[in-house]
């Protein structure tokens, strides 16, 4: 029979079918104490890839269902869980406002509370929070209509310079475009593959015309430099940040990074953190403007798509989280990382006669 130090230890992860599920997974099973991790998936999709990645797999509401905590509450007493791992950006929402309830019902949610969840999913709270602390931000506008969105773009510099647009909540680069004077030639189209974020003000104007409603738009400045992403633990006692370098994404997804150590992102992220009040693991991602310094893009107030890449740098982030989570006392964490690279790859799960093989 194990020792009670050594029983499995059952987590509950939301969003089993989310892009950094295998890393979550991952960097539970390879945590720095070797105990055994049962680990249980939900999602509104029957048939996400998650459910082949977890020990067992239950499907949800959306998380925008009043009866989606009760669903999850009953969940976790089937499956004898008291630790929730929440993975996307709606569910932090709902779980944060809910957190209380779960926890007098015997369920310990890792997501800050509902006040700092909204403020850091808004990037345009965000950075009236960011500019509070004295920390760069890139040049910005707020837009609520068809005449703000072209004054805020000339008063940044548009057609001249690129000027980017997005929404205030958005995850994934939902709705983010670069507005670029004929962003597209004929070589460009002839020789690239789209991306489908650089347009022009007027097929932009189109598009949102069509909508019944004008959206909320941010109009900041375009920051052509190095992306980073950060990855922060926020615990009562230790605090830690590990920025990397973004060196290739695709469609918002990080596929290539690699471990940077700049103290000036690890004093940004950590100070916004706690003025945020921010807490367990949490990201955030900047971008380098054309002086060289680095301004803020966005945080996820969650576990982020790579943030299983801090484990080869030394500091398992999402681990810490937990034990956070349970009242325990943080690891060690090590005084120098390891110098550590991350490559994403196209991969999949075959399913086939009830059977699934990683592929």
């Amino acid at each position: 029979m194990p020792s009670e130090s050594q029983a499995s230890l059952p987590v509950l992860i939301t969003g089993a079918g989310a892009p950094g599920t295998r890393g979550t997974i991952y960097a539970l099973r390879h945590n720095p104490e070797s105990r055994p991790v049962r680990v249980i998936g939900v999602d509104s999709r029957s048939q996400c890839v998650g459910r082949y990645l977890v020990d067992r797999f239950h499907t949800v509401p959306s998380p925008e269902e009043p009866f989606y905590a009760d669903e999850l509450l009953r969940i976790c007493e089937r499956e004898s869980v008291e630790l929730v791992i929440p993975q996307t950006t709606r569910e932090v929402e709902t779980l944060s406002r809910q957190k209380d309830y779960l926890e007098r019902r015997g369920v310990r949610t890792m997501v800050s509370g509902p006040e700092a969840i909204e403020l850091s999913n808004n990037k345009w709270k965000l950075i009236r929070e960011f500019e509070k602390l004295g920390l760069p931000v890139p040049a910005y506008r707020f837009a609520r209509s068809e005449r703000e969105l072209v004054d805020s773009a000339r008063a940044l510099g548009y057609p001249e310079v690129p000027v980017v647009v997005k929404p205030p909540v958005s995850n994934g680069m939902r709705g983010v475009r670069v507005l670029k004077d004929q962003a597209w030639d004929l070589e460009r189209f002839l020789s690239q593959k789209p991306d489908g974020l650089e347009i022009c003000i007027e097929d932009l104007i189109g598009i949102l015309r069509r909508g019944d409603r004008w959206p909320e738009l941010v109009v900041s400045e375009y920051l052509p430099g190095q992306e980073y992403s950060v990855d922060v633990f926020m615990g009562a006692k230790v605090q830690v940040a590990i920025p990397r370098v973004r060196r290739v994404i695709r469609s918002g997804i990080t596929f290539e990074s690699s471990l940077d150590f700049r103290e000036d992102l690890c004093g940004y992220s950590i100070a916004a953190s706690r003025h945020l009040d921010l807490k367990y693991a949490v990201g955030f991602q900047f971008k380098i403007d054309r002086d060289g310094a680095p301004k803020v893009l966005e945080c996820n107030p969650r576990v982020q798509g790579t943030m299983v890449a801090s484990v080869f740098s030394g500091v398992n982030v999402i681990w810490l989280g937990l034990r956070e989570l349970t009242g325990d006392s943080p690891a060690e964490i090590p005084e120098r990382l390891k110098p550590s690279c991350f490559y994403r790859y196209w991969g999949g799960v075959a399913v086939s006669g009830g059977h699934a093989d990683e592929i």
